[in-house]
């Protein structure tokens, strides 16, 4: 199984905000995703389901960080 923890902690130091690293690691996670979705050609392999889990927490955190205001 693919170690997204390894890349995106190698990738932490180069942030200068917390939104700002959760907005590199986001960018992060759809590139890998697309980059898995091509790769094994499927959209419910347990690489893509993972990835996709990591990112739905990352955007949540993000979220929380910035709300939109209506």
């Amino acid at each position: 199984m693919y170690s997204v923890e390894y890349d995106l902690r190698s990738k932490a130091g180069n942030s200068f905000s917390p939104a700002v690293a959760l907005e590199d690691e986001i960018q992060f996670l759809r590139l890998k995703m697309e980059e898995i979705v091509l790769l094994e050609q499927s959209f419910t392999s347990d690489n893509v389901i993972l990835i996709s889990s990591m990112l739905d927490v990352k955007i949540n955190e993000y979220m929380k960080i910035n709300p939109r205001k209506a």
